[in-house]
């Protein structure tokens, strides 16, 4: 069930949130309808994620239970065992794929596993949660119910953020809903699903055009106008899921932590990770590149943590060899500006920084798109060489209709702070108050109120949008 539809948007949520508020049993309610919202996009894998829940919620009491030894192998068992389901089912084609090829047969045969929604997002959850256990950074949570809701829950269960239970452990025990926090969330709900639908759904054919077709029939304009619409695309896909599962958490009483600070503003490949998708960053950080030692154990020590980062941050996202060299070639600039580049940047332009930003990441997002590293380089040579503009002008101009120009203006306007910046200039900005979660990973009480005239019209362009057409599934559901 994706948040963009309208079987959602009509009548999910709303029967959900006035049974939800109505009750006393919020966390009954809630935990019934996220797993109605699994079952209805995955069947039986719920039975898979209620395995892992329970193995996770009791490996955590004996985690607190024991001491040593003990202890250890309660945490290195089950962080083994969410890895492994994670690895069968989302490396097991990619595995059987190298082996067959080095044997030169069906040595594994034909099966193809489907990849369960959220395998990603929720593994880390619960690897999360063991970790803050074992280190005594969170408390443990007594009842199988709630735990089960903080992993369950519908608005991050897909797609994210991923959210820590030290970030919503106070919230899942006492949560408190007013008219305040309720309109916040509606705010942010329609915010992202018009990212999703006005921007990256309209963008999305334009990216898809550029990259399906053949090499020999790309000319460097087509391409540029594909790598920018996959550019804004992927932004405003992911950026606007994250705010829809934000003001669903907002209406839920729940406050989780910001995933997007608009990142393509970045004049710095290190700047970017700390705006693209930060729960993620953060995750990677704390739990993969500190337990390695971090930049603790010299020059040699902090290239090869980094270097594993980034190389887990490509593999996380997907189990092909391009994702891997994307991850890789991230890592690259960023160990570049560790040790010279980052200098240089600091002492050039503002513009020259972002200029060579946006240029790295663009180039890199060919290779996550693309089918294959191959495809990739081919993609990327047509971008960077003298064919001929005019080539295939009349398919492109079909493409570049009104609608995908003021989509490419939009993208490329919202992409920046340049909202915020005039709303602060009108007075729109307002503090709430919010549970005590690390200043890096939320926007701490600092928003902005939109006209709710401009909500109005979003919302009602949206969901005509979404009457006229089928399916718009997020990016990062693959993932």
């Amino acid at each position: 069930m994706l948040f963009s539809s309208i079987i959602f948007i009509c009548y999910f949520i709303p029967i959900l949130l006035a049974i939800y508020l109505g009750t006393g049993l919020r966390t009954g309610v809630l935990l019934l309808g996220s797993v109605l919202f699994y079952t209805w996009g995955e069947g039986a894998y719920v039975f898979l994620l209620a395995g892992l829940i329970v193995l996770n919620f009791f490996a955590a009491k004996r985690i607190v239970g024991s001491v040593g030894a003990v202890r250890v192998a309660w945490l290195v068992g089950a962080v083994a065992i969410d890895i492994g389901t994670l690895g069968i089912f989302k490396y097991g084609n990619f595995v059987a794929d190298i082996v067959n090829s080095l044997a030169g047969s069906q040595l594994l045969g034909h099966a193809r596993l489907r990849l369960p929604l959220g395998i990603s997002f929720f593994t880390f959850q619960l690897i999360s949660y063991l970790a803050d256990t074992y280190r005594n950074r969170s408390d443990i949570e007594h009842s199988l119910a709630r735990f089960a809701t903080y992993i369950l829950m519908f608005p991050h269960l897909i797609a994210g953020p991923i959210v820590r239970y030290s970030d919503i452990r106070e919230e899942l025990v006492s949560r408190h809903n007013d008219y305040d926090r309720f309109g916040l969330g509606l705010q942010y709900f329609i915010v992202g699903l018009c990212q999703k639908v006005l921007i990256a759904n309209i963008l999305a054919p334009m990216a898809d055009y550029a990259f399906n077709l053949p090499s020999g029939d790309l000319s460097g304009l087509v391409a540029w106008s594909g790598i920018l619409a996959y550019t804004l695309q992927i932004y405003f896909d992911f950026c606007g899921y994250s705010n829809m599962a934000i003001g669903l958490a907002f209406m839920l009483g729940f406050t989780f932590p910001k995933n997007f600070d608009h990142p393509y503003a970045s004049r710095s490949i290190s700047e970017f990770w700390r705006r693209w998708h930060m729960s993620l960053s953060f995750w990677f950080r704390d739990y993969v590149y500190i337990p390695l030692g971090g930049n603790r154990g010299g020059q040699f020590a902090t290239v090869r943590n980094l270097l594993i980062v980034f190389f887990l941050t490509g593999l996380w996202h997907g189990a092909a060899w391009n994702f891997v060299f994307w991850g890789l070639f991230h890592g690259f600039f960023l160990l570049n500006e560790r040790v010279w580049l980052g200098a240089q940047l600091r002492r050039l332009p503002s513009a020259i920084g972002w200029l060579y930003t946006i240029l790295v990441v663009m180039v890199g997002w060919v290779f996550f798109r693309a089918d294959g590293f191959a495809h990739g380089a081919r993609f990327l040579a047509s971008m960077f060489s003298m064919s001929d503009f005019s080539r295939r002008l009349v398919e492109f101009r079909i493409l570049v209709n009104p609608e995908v120009l003021v989509a490419y203006v939009a993208g490329a306007i919202f992409a920046f702070p340049v909202l915020s910046s005039v709303l602060d200039r009108a007075g729109r900005a307002r503090i709430i108050r919010s549970p005590r979660i690390a200043e890096e990973r939320l926007d701490t009480g600092y928003v902005h109120r939109l006209p709710v005239t401009l909500l109005l019209v979003g919302f009602v362009l949206c969901c005509a949008l979404l009457a006229s057409t089928t399916l718009n599934p997020f990016l990062y559901f693959r993932f």
